[in-house]
């Protein structure tokens, strides 16, 4: 465990130090004739099918169409550590973070695909009313430097899974899109901004390492 958090403390750095010097351009979304488009393709085909991916953008998603759309969602089974703990997916630490009791939160951290997205009706607070999170028992305010560090470190602990740091590296879209993302910080606790940046930076990092 010792070598493991002295990997992540060194990526760590490397990676904040690259994320300040990283140039995002945000893919707004636009609406026409009912349908919604991002960079002037539409996000369903004729048929009313949500598309994973063209020439312009991959579109992350569990359910989606595409390799890519499925393997960079939060929802796949990347087994990792982060800050100790065994996780099974980086949307269990996203729910568990909604649990304010310490053993339902490690109980949490062991799903994954759809169940891990929702494990979050049994949580025995209301995290949105306070704006607060909780870490082994710990309170951090959702608005805060100290969410932010705190999701650098999640990711960061995240490509430490070989797997998961080969798709981020292989992927072959210039951008990576999450159209189903919620705007508001206060709405979630990851937006679809925060989500697209912590991406396609990630994306950037590993391929020039």
């Amino acid at each position: 465990m010792f070598f493991i958090n002295f990997k992540i403390k060194k990526e760590l750095k490397a990676f904040k130090e690259f994320k300040k010097n990283y140039k995002f351009d945000f893919k707004k979304l636009t609406e026409k004739d009912g349908l919604q488009y991002c960079d002037g393709v539409p996000l369903v085909d004729e048929n009313g099918k949500e598309i994973g991916f063209c020439d312009k953008w991959v579109n992350v998603g569990y359910k989606l169409h595409g390799p890519f759309s499925k393997c960079l969602s939060n929802l796949f089974n990347y087994e990792f550590y982060f800050k100790n703990k065994k996780v099974n997916s980086i949307e269990s630490v996203f729910q568990g973070i909604k649990l304010k009791n310490k053993k339902s939160q490690n109980k949490a951290f062991k799903y994954w695909g759809m169940d891990s997205n929702t494990i979050k009706v049994a949580s025995d607070f209301d995290w949105n009313s306070s704006q607060t999170v909780y870490w082994q028992g710990k309170p951090i305010q959702r608005l805060s430097q100290q969410y932010d560090d705190f999701l650098d470190e999640l990711y960061v602990s995240a490509i430490q899974n070989p797997l998961y740091r080969n798709a981020l590296k292989n992927v072959p879209f210039p951008y990576i899109l999450h159209s189903m993302g919620t705007e508001k910080k206060e709405d979630t606790v990851f937006t679809r901004y925060e989500f697209e940046f912590m991406l396609n930076c990630l994306s950037s990092y590993v391929k020039q390492k």
